[in-house]
């Protein structure tokens, strides 16, 4: 095998870069999409003031410290492994395990969400599907979007690119056919009586977070060392305004009265309201093919974690398997079924459980950073976050914060339901363990050229040196055929 995946004697498989602009599209995705799906916020914070504060100080206590700890981590091990490589370096194999784990099953909740979004802003504009014919969109939506997914990154990219641009032209339409119609005291409103703190923490953590995402996307980037911090900023930027724009045109043109109205797919209607009916219809179809792209990058991201797990040697190797698009095919089917299995829940529920879940992981990660800029502060880092290790520190104290309080705020349901999920991360783990034991499944064993002797192993002393650690994880992604030696072995 080598680094890619592929067989020896085979050519190798398809991989084109990708680029600071289609990167910047991914992670657009992967965090937001557009203003899709922030309506809700508005009912449960009771009014526009709120949501408006949220999306002002939320981006710089939240989104800020994760996207600057994804440009240093991502800088400092272009892997796809991403995060898994992050918290194993700091805490070692186990911890690294389960983070991915929960990281996974939470973006694959996220995943099951855009199908059903999709098929809700249909059903604002007057199309609303039976029952069994709803499954079936569903379905036909997942097949349709995972083949895309397997024909390339690089072409998912460039269909980010245009996405982006569609989702996001009719709310310059709206901006502009809102501002004589502004009234900014409606900016103010709130009805203390409406709030839901629960809906409104959720339905914000959800719009703002994922940030960490793009990082299982650092191996196929080209010179991820440059391009990745370039990316993370302009994304910022690009999300922070694809929420606030919409959201101030919107409240501030509709009476405040109008809050209560303000649920999932209810921006059509604002645009029906503003525009007429010709806006509707190009805000609804802008939101399909929202949800197009961030079904795409969700599944990228999740896929090729996967592929970096097993790259590491976490689970079996055939989910390093690349096509001949240079996609981790095993990698994506396995996405695909759990979106399919948990399509069912509602929005509200799936929000709920995929904040727990990448809560969990998220303290984790920021753990990890701490833990490597006291462990090893000279790390290489080509993006270093301009803050001493204290500094940085004190950092992630405010986002820490948020993810404890969107955690206290769950139901009793979300803690069972994350419970399950963490004892079945543990599952799998020790079930992976005994399986590298028996022989009966294929793991990636990375052996560097000058070190026949055996590998350095992945699953070792947590105390390993950060930078052992790193070069194994960096081999196969920057390493020439020829220079490392990738075993498909069976454990002995």
């Amino acid at each position: 095998m080598t680094g890619g995946g592929g067989i020896e004697g085979e050519s190798p498989p398809r991989r084109k870069p990708l680029t600071v602009l289609p990167l910047i599209a991914l992670i657009f995705y992967d965090v937001s999409g557009g203003p899709f799906g922030i309506e809700d916020s508005v009912r449960a914070g009771g009014g526009a003031l709120l949501p408006i504060l949220g999306f002002l100080i939320l981006p710089v206590l939240w989104s800020l410290p994760e996207a600057l700890i994804t440009a240093e981590l991502a800088s400092a091990f272009p892997t796809n492994a991403g995060y898994v490589a992050w918290v194993s370096a700091a805490f070692g194999p186990t911890a690294a395990f389960l983070v991915g784990f929960s990281k996974w099953a939470s973006g694959t909740l996220d995943n099951a969400l855009y199908p059903v979004l999709f098929l809700d802003y249909l059903r604002s504009g007057g199309l609303a599907l039976p029952s069994p014919l709803r499954s079936l969109a569903v379905l036909v939506l997942t097949a349709g979007l995972t083949y895309l997914n397997y024909r390339g990154l690089h072409l998912v990219g460039l269909s980010a690119l245009f996405l982006t641009a569609f989702s996001l032209s009719p709310f310059v339409a709206l901006t502009v056919l809102a501002v004589p119609k502004i009234r900014p005291s409606r900016w103010l409103a709130v009805n203390p009586k409406a709030i839901d703190p629960r809906g409104f923490f959720n339905s914000m953590f959800w719009n703002l977070n994922y940030w960490d995402k793009a990082s299982t996307l650092a191996g196929e980037v080209d010179e991820p060392r440059k391009t990745f911090p370039k990316a993370v900023f302009g994304a910022v930027g690009l999300v922070v305004g694809a929420y606030l724009i919409p959201l101030l045109a919107g409240t501030g043109a509709l009476p405040s009265e109008t809050a209560a109205e303000w649920t999932d797919g209810f921006f059509s209607q604002v645009g029906q309201r503003i525009g007429g009916p010709w806006l509707r219809v190009w805000i609804q179809a802008a939101a399909a093919m929202s949800n197009m792209g961030l079904f795409e990058a969700e599944m990228s991201s999740d896929s090729f974690q996967l592929l970096g797990m097993a790259e590491m040697g976490m689970i079996p190797a055939i989910f390093a398997r690349r096509s001949r698009h240079g996609t981790p095919t095993f990698s994506i089917l396995c996405s695909a079924a759990g979106v399919l299995v948990l399509s069912f829940m509602s929005f509200q529920e799936i929000i709920e459980f995929l904040n727990f879940l990448y809560g969990l992981g998220m303290l984790a990660v920021f753990a990890a950073f701490v833990k490597l800029r006291f462990k090893d502060p000279d790390l290489s880092r080509p993006y270093r976050i301009p803050l001493g290790s204290k500094g940085a520190t004190a950092m992630c104290v405010p986002p820490v914060l948020l993810i404890a309080t969107v955690m206290c705020l769950a139901s009793a349901r979300t803690f069972v339901v994350s419970g399950a999920v963490a004892a079945t991360g543990v599952a799998m783990y020790f079930g992976v363990e005994h399986l590298k034991g028996t022989g009966w499944v294929e793991f990636l064993k990375l052996v560097p050229a000058d070190s026949f002797h055996g590998s350095l192993s992945l699953a070792g002393d947590e105390d390993a040196d950060v930078e052992d650690v790193r070069a194994v994880l960096l081999t196969a992604d920057n390493v020439p055929a020829g220079e490392l030696e990738v075993h498909i072995s069976k454990a002995e």
